[in-house]
């Protein structure tokens, strides 16, 4: 099997991405405006060896390890969210399996060699670079930026051991004076902790031992629901749970859905819910495959658990059941009477599983292999889903895919759709994510993630990728009537920010959070951009 770096520079050989220009959003245009950015948290001295004091680092060099606005939320003036660490190093180590400690001007990933998976050993190699993550109050009134995690810590040894055990603050909901913020636990469970939205007063933490994932949160019609993931990493099935709680009792939830596979992103579409899910470890069903299931009429209850009816699954334009399998969706809105998602790709993912079920003998068929199982986002939209009048269309994705046949080879198989407006990716192989959509202003925001500034570190060997793909891309339809016009498309002013993970609109106002896990990009004075996760404000000013 190829390594990581040989794979990379497959891809890139046989890429066909073209830089879309970031033209004008037809005649709106936008400020941009820095809320906040991760700091250097930790001082490097080289993979393996102990982490010297600071910063300021006096040896070593400063390393930034909050990588990801994981989850973000607004109540009133008032936004919260919460961080990921090293997500990048996670992802190659839980996903992809690859835990060989790597350097690069960029970032580091220690995984077995940290110093933190040495003197824990109930961290697996994998999760090596895993920190705490950290929760953050921003005041859009006065800009104040706080660090709530300490609050967190010194609350009670219990509550600072389930925050030191947290993956990450994958997702963030409030509802009647609460702020729920939660992840998945190291070991085992799903860790949630709870805030007054008033005060900011710090009000606890539970871990739900029946879950393992959490992805988002979403009020609707007066309730609170949380979409959540079974087992490790959520890879065994889903649920959607609609909060009972309040101050006083913050972690009581009722299972109102019960899925085949994770919920992954929710929305709200006449009168009922929308779940996104993201395909289960080992699918022997179509229902646990990524797919859009709808829920029964709101308000949900616990009758309704094994109510919801999925309306569409990625095998209705995948033709290979292999690469079908590692497809996720990811957001999710309803505009114009259409309900929008998008797919998601972990980048190699699918590369890795033909690699093992079909290994080849020849150079030739093992570049074709990586080249062919690369998939970039496709964007979708229906309507009347799950009844007899439903109408699916393809936005964004291809007339026809490589396929595999044992002993006949790759072929070019029709999907069964045809785009409206383009190619996968908008136009770009190296958008392999549609991680967040949103409505604001009367626009639907769609937001990816692009690898392509990835590449020059996973292989020496790959050409260099056209520095004007680089960064995450931000599209806007303006109405349904109408093809998506780029915001932007080169990270939002810095192109480490590979992704943008999360949107919240406020009126005409969107905040974003970023993803960026360049930890050892941290010299403001050099003519690269720091690495770390961004907050950010977008107002339109003209349109």
């Amino acid at each position: 099997m190829y390594g990581l770096a040989v794979l990379a520079a497959a891809v890139v050989l046989g890429a066909p991405a073209a830089a879309v220009p970031a033209s004008p959003n037809g005649d709106v245009t936008y400020t941009r405006t820095l809320l906040g950015k991760a700091q250097p948290d930790e001082c490097f001295a080289g993979i393996g060896q102990p982490y010297p004091p600071g910063p300021p680092c006096a040896q070593g060099q400063p390393k930034v390890n909050q990588a990801y606005v994981w989850s973000l939320v607004r109540t009133g003036r008032r936004v919260w969210f919460g961080t990921g660490a090293n997500t990048h190093c996670l992802t190659s180590g839980a996903n992809l399996g690859s835990t060989q400690p790597v350097r690069n001007d960029d970032y580091v990933c220690e995984f077995g060699e940290s110093q933190v998976a040495r003197t824990n050993l109930t961290i697996p190699d994998a999760l090596g670079d895993v920190r705490p993550p950290q929760v953050w109050l921003h005041d859009t009134g006065t800009g104040a930026l706080v660090n709530k995690s300490a609050e967190i810590s010194t609350a009670s040894a219990a509550d600072a051991r389930r925050l030191g055990s947290t993956l990450g603050m994958r997702a963030a909901g409030t509802l009647d004076g609460v702020v729920l913020l939660g992840g998945p636990s190291l070991h085992s469970g799903l860790n949630l902790f709870a805030f007054d939205a008033a005060t900011g007063r710090f009000l606890g933490s539970r871990t739900l031992l029946a879950y393992g994932n959490a992805r988002t949160f979403l009020a609707a019609e007066g309730a609170l629901y949380l979409g959540v993931g079974i087992g490790p990493g959520g890879g065994r099935g889903g649920a959607v749970l609609r909060w009972a709680g309040n101050r006083l009792a913050p972690f009581t939830f009722v299972k109102v859905g019960a899925l085949p596979a994770q919920a992954v992103d929710l929305a709200y579409h006449e009168g009922r819910l929308v779940a996104t899910t993201w395909s289960t470890n080992d699918p022997a069903t179509p229902q646990q495959l990524a797919g859009v299931w709808t829920s029964p009429p709101l308000p949900l209850t616990r009758s309704d658990a094994g109510g919801w009816t999925q309306a569409w699954n990625v095998a209705g334009y995948e033709p290979d059941p292999l690469i079908e399998r590692t497809y996720g969706l990811g957001g999710v809105a309803s505009y114009g009477g259409w309900v929008y998602w998008g797919t998601m790709h972990v980048p190699l993912q699918a590369t890795l599983l033909h690699q093992a079920t079909y290994p080849q003998d020849t150079d030739e068929a093992k570049r074709a292999q990586i080249r062919f199982t690369q998939r970039a986002t496709s964007l979708w939209r229906g309507r009347d889903l799950g009844r007899p009048t439903q109408q699916i269309e393809l936005l964004y994705g291809e007339p026809a895919l490589p396929a595999y046949t044992p002993g006949a080879g790759w072929s070019p198989v029709s999907t069964g759709a045809t785009p409206r407006y383009g190619r996968s990716g908008f136009g770009n192989a190296y958008n392999n994510y549609t991680w967040r959509m949103a409505v604001a202003g009367g626009r639907l925001y769609v937001a990816t993630m692009d690898w392509s500034y990835l590449v020059h570190d996973l292989s020496a060997e790959a050409p260099p990728t056209d520095p004007a793909l680089w960064g995450a891309d931000l599209w806007a339809f303006p109405s349904a009537d109408e093809p998506a016009r780029p915001v932007d498309t080169t990270g939002l002013g810095n192109y480490l920010n590979y992704g943008i993970r999360n949107l919240v609109p406020d009126g005409e106002t969107l905040y974003l959070g970023t993803a960026n896990p360049m930890n050892l990009r941290t010299a403001p004075g050099d003519d690269v951009p720091e690495g770390g996760w961004e907050l950010i404000k977008l107002t339109p000013t003209s349109s």
